[in-house]
């Protein structure tokens, strides 16, 4: 199982990650940081996701696999 999570004092919204992956990533209105919303990726999620984690600039993004 592979989960990936957005370290609040990292992350500035540039949403990077919501352009590589909006089924993964949003920036709610008015949120200073960007959410994960699904709590477990697919493999079919796996490539971008980790697209994402390389492209964001803050380096906020994390994958934590078990």
């Amino acid at each position: 199982m592979t989960r990936v999570t957005v370290d609040p004092g990292r992350c500035t919204a540039y949403g990077i990650c919501v352009g590589i992956h909006p089924e993964v990533f949003a920036v709610p209105p008015g949120s200073p940081v960007a959410v994960v919303t699904l709590d477990v990726l697919s493999e079919d999620d796996l490539e971008d996701v980790q697209e994402a984690v390389r492209a964001c600039p803050a380096q906020a993004l994390r994958l934590i696999e078990g």
